[in-house]
């Protein structure tokens, strides 16, 4: 619904924000890349000072007013306010609740891989629900309609979450230390991190005014692109060399490292769904099905419906494999995600080609292809990379690790934004065949380092 309502045009029944496709597709790839950058400092905030659980309750209702402001009639003020509140709360709800579910299950448990993928098919249900409702009330009466659609989803999300919090039991209650020297250092290095936030902003806007650098959404997205890169290595930096960890600790943060790269490759093709396919769902495919015509927006709840329908027995497959012995090793898994993702890509080359010989619409069966088998690529990556994020990290940064896989997200975001921008830049089938061809060669490479990731993560497979 995002990339649709920016490249919308200003007047009409429906007005949008009407931006170029390069704009939007920067802007996109900015707010999805910072949605999940805010992750770790979500994490991070969980452990030391309000908990999971707390951090989950806080996060959806800044959520909720966040889609408020999108759907209040105030312009773009309002509009980059409410992406920003979006950005913030998701930062605390998103990498916690995960955690949280980790933490349900003891070290070892073979259930814990089940349970991270019916939890995954819990958050696809709400994906399945979104486009249908708020995408075609968005899409087809008002988008600041479809917003609102979505402030009132997560407030209903919050009410259900504190009616069950009786089956959680401690799950997410408590924070690292309660030693009284300890939070007041903690608390020193959030105010340290709220001031220098606060002093980047003031650069920012000294530097806009005196004609140096000019604040537009391309010149911050290609900012946040540099953050992107500067931040884990800052941080992985910092950790090895004052987190105290053990050799054995230090192998297992060396794989998650390995991990979020592959993540971030990964979704950087995957992610494209809500601006490259998009596009291509809007402008190019006969959006119809026995002659009835339906929304863009609903192309987004075909992947969510494929991971209800296909969790089950991925569920059941994972613990079949593990009682037979069979099952892939979590790297080796990662490896199969990158090809199907990638293959995914290779698939809507003829159709690129159809296009662009005949300049006619193609039919609904290329997309559907395509949803399918990034849908089975995420299976085997996305549930059982979270899991490997709560088996692998030292309990002390379980919740920093989940911050870091979403900071993996937060790259390939913003890398499949910027791709979406070029859209109308070059041929389609020369942009899915380089998708494809990237997603294949680092799927190759990181084939070649199973055996040395296997060997770091020790009994974690």
């Amino acid at each position: 619904m995002l990339i649709l309502y920016m490249t919308a045009a200003v007047t009409g029944l429906n007005p949008g924000l009407g931006l170029s496709v390069v704009e939007a597709g920067a802007l996109y790839g900015l707010y999805t890349a910072v949605v999940y950058m805010t992750n770790l400092p979500g994490g991070w905030i969980a452990d030391k000072f309000i908990g999971a659980r707390n951090a989950v309750f806080y996060g959806g209702i800044i959520i909720a007013l966040g889609n408020l402001m999108l759907a209040a009639p105030f312009g773009l003020p309002s509009f980059y306010c409410g992406l920003g509140f979006i950005a913030i709360g998701t930062g605390l709800l998103k990498p916690n609740v995960s955690t949280m579910v980790g933490s349900l299950y003891n070290q070892g448990d073979i259930r814990r891989d089940s349970a991270f993928s019916i939890f995954y098919m819990g958050i696809n249900l709400g994906a399945f629900l979104a486009p249908l409702i708020a995408g075609k009330m968005g899409e087809d009466v008002n988008w600041r309609l479809g917003f609102l659609v979505v402030a009132v989803g997560m407030v209903l999300g919050l009410i259900q979450y504190k009616l069950g919090a009786k089956h959680l039991g401690d799950a997410g209650k408590f924070v690292a230390s309660n030693d009284p020297l300890v939070v007041e250092s903690q608390r020193k290095s959030l105010r340290s991190g709220l001031l220098g936030l606060l002093v980047g902003i003031v650069l920012l806007l000294m530097l806009h005014f005196t004609g140096i650098w000019m604040i537009s959404i391309v010149n911050i997205s290609n900012l946040v692109g540099i953050l992107l890169i500067l931040i884990p290595f800052v941080y992985f930096g910092v950790l090895f060399a004052k987190g105290g960890f053990t050799a054995a600790e230090k192998n297992r943060i060396i794989a998650i490292i390995v991990l979020y790269l592959g993540a971030a490759l990964f979704w950087s093709v995957f992610e494209q769904a809500g601006s490259t396919l998009t596009l291509f769902a809007d402008r190019h495919t006969e959006n119809q099905v026995l002659g009835k015509p339906f929304p863009t927006t609903w192309w987004q709840s075909v992947n969510a419906l494929y991971i209800i329908a296909l969790t089950p027995v991925f569920a059941w497959f994972w613990i079949w494999l593990k009682k037979t012995g069979r099952d892939p090793s979590t790297p080796m898994k990662f490896v199969i995600g990158l090809v199907l993702v990638g293959l995914g890509f290779l698939v809507l080359v003829p159709a690129a080609m159809q296009i662009e010989s005949t300049g006619a619409r193609v039919g609904i069966s290329w997309l559907l292809m395509l949803y399918f088998i990034h849908t089975v690529g995420e299976l085997f990556l996305s549930p059982v990379g979270l899991s490997a994020m709560t088996k692998l990290a030292p309990v002390r940064i379980v919740g920093q690790m989940m911050g870091i896989w979403f900071l993996g997200a937060a790259t390939g975001n913003f890398i499949g934004g910027r791709v979406g921008g070029l859209f109308e830049s070059y041929p389609l089938k020369y942009i899915f065949l380089a998708v494809c061809a990237t997603s294949l060669f680092f799927a190759l490479i990181m084939l070649f380092l199973v055996p040395w990731m296997k060997r770091l993560m020790g009994e974690v497979k």
